[in-house]
């Protein structure tokens, strides 16, 4: 049972109660001053500043403490930011009646409360925040119906009929993610910070030529072919060869003959489904099912993330069926090798690779398109330093970087992608990806922890 009691009760570590007003001052909306909230504390155990760091909340975690109410009834607020001042006249007119108010002792943030299973109950809440060196501070969620705050979004996640196929997209404004292939990842970076994938599914842009239709819309920047392209899944369960990786899109079903993207009915099958759709992150689920490796069945979900402002993502893996004849199979997840590959950094459970490319439509036979040449494209691969995994090289199929990981008892396991290049807002050199991306991966390491929850209520 996910159902929140309305009255409080201490429940876990750090959590408690509180029947009278904290110290803090309230939040006050416009005509809007609520008398409850519920105050939580974020804790960094990181001795650097954060930006714009993912913040997860479950449902469990406030289980008894966070009243069961309507989405309009919970408004999180980080008392340490400043509140917006009251809209002009103008500006009211045209965004009518669900304009935020003057705000005092705070500011209200992006927030989500997402239903990750798709049974009426919200299992998280996220939001972004930044924090300081070893930081904790305390955030709250007012509650009380109010229906001001429009949303923009950062994020988006869609399926598309892509080129007379399903394809799922998820994006922040800096960077774009999609599947062309169902398991190996086409990546888009953009010159300009939007939102732009409806675009590309919807008016069917061609991905490498959206800049000659708008250059702020960038370029596809990822050619994927038969490798694991801006990052994808696979399975070591070959006894012949223990670092030898098995891949759902290329199985042995067909004479012994190794066929790619063969018949659903007889072969590999996919399904795409979008779980949650901004404001700070969108979340597409992939299922992989019916693989036959030759060496074992397998079937997995993934959840890819796309997070606002950021140029990562970040993927929850649960296998459902995994029967293998081989012991000691292991996880897989790679990314392919950037041709012409100038740049290599591999430590631990990172790797990024990168290198001026001369990015081209690998299908445009006719070269009706001109190659575009930029100083560097780079992708990235990171797994928690807690699943022990171990780097391999496989040159096969292009050449792709890959992490080995212990299977799970759960079935369960995370990595995060990142992509950067030259003609981006952001990280416009090879260096200064490497460098966002070390920092991504210890905040991925050791992520913004929940420190407890309180419902206060105002004095009267």
């Amino acid at each position: 049972m996910k159902t929140l009691a309305v009255i409080a009760l201490t429940c876990g570590a750090a959590l408690s109660t509180q029947a009278v007003a904290a110290d803090a001052p309230w939040y006050v909306q416009g005509d809007w001053s609520p008398a409850q909230r519920v105050a939580i504390k974020l804790v960094n155990d990181l001795d650097v500043e954060r930006k714009n760091n993912p913040v997860i909340i479950t449902r469990q975690q406030l289980e008894g403490i966070l009243p069961d109410l309507h989405e309009l009834s919970y408004t999180v607020v980080d008392p340490t930011l400043p509140g917006r001042p009251q809209p002009s006249v103008a500006h009211l007119a045209v965004q009518g009646g669900h304009e935020i108010r003057a705000e005092t002792n705070g500011r209200w943030v992006h927030y989500q409360f997402d239903d990750l299973d798709k049974d009426g109950l919200w299992d998280e809440l996220f939001f972004m925040t930044d924090l300081k060196p070893r930081e904790t501070r305390t955030v709250y969620i007012y509650l009380g119906h109010q229906d001001r705050g429009w949303n923009a979004h950062g994020s988006h996640a869609a399926i598309g009929s892509y080129m007379r196929h399903q394809v799922p997209f998820w994006e922040s404004e800096n960077v774009g993610w999609k599947l062309w292939y169902p398991t190996d990842i086409d990546v888009y970076g953009k010159r300009t910070p939007q939102l732009m994938s409806r675009r590309l599914y919807m008016e069917n842009l061609d991905g490498y030529g959206v800049g000659q239709v708008d250059m702020g819309l960038g370029s596809d920047i990822m050619d994927v072919a038969d490798s694991m392209g801006g990052g994808g899944v696979g399975m070591f369960d070959d006894p012949a060869d223990p670092n030898k990786v098995s891949r759902p899109r290329f199985t042995p079903r067909h004479g012994g003959k190794t066929r790619f993207n063969a018949g659903s009915g007889a072969d590999t099958r996919y399904a795409f489904e979008v779980v949650t759709n901004g404001p700070a992150r969108s979340i597409i689920r992939i299922k992989t099912m019916n693989w036959d490796t030759g060496h074992g069945r397998y079937a997995l979900s993934q959840e890819y993330t796309a997070y606002a402002g950021e140029n990562f993502t970040t993927a929850r893996v649960k296998f459902d069926q995994f029967d293998s004849k081989t012991p000691g199979a292991a996880f897989g997840v790679g990314i392919r090798k950037r041709p012409n590959e100038k740049f290599l950094v591999q430590k631990g459970g990172t790797v990024v690779s990168a290198a001026p490319e001369a990015i081209r439509n690998p299908d445009d036979r006719e070269s009706f398109q001109t190659d575009l040449m930029v100083a560097y494209a780079g992708s990235a691969l990171v797994v928690k330093d807690a699943a022990k995994a171990t780097y391999v090289f496989s040159p096969e199929r292009q050449g792709n970087h890959l992490f080995k990981l212990p299977r799970t008892a759960d079935g369960k396991y995370e990595y995060m992608l990142a992509a950067g290049w030259s003609e981006g807002a952001v990280l416009k050199t090879q260096e200064a990806f490497a460098d966002y991306v070390a920092v991504k991966a210890r905040e991925y390491n050791s992520p913004v922890r929940f420190g407890g929850a309180a419902l206060e209520s105002k004095a009267k």
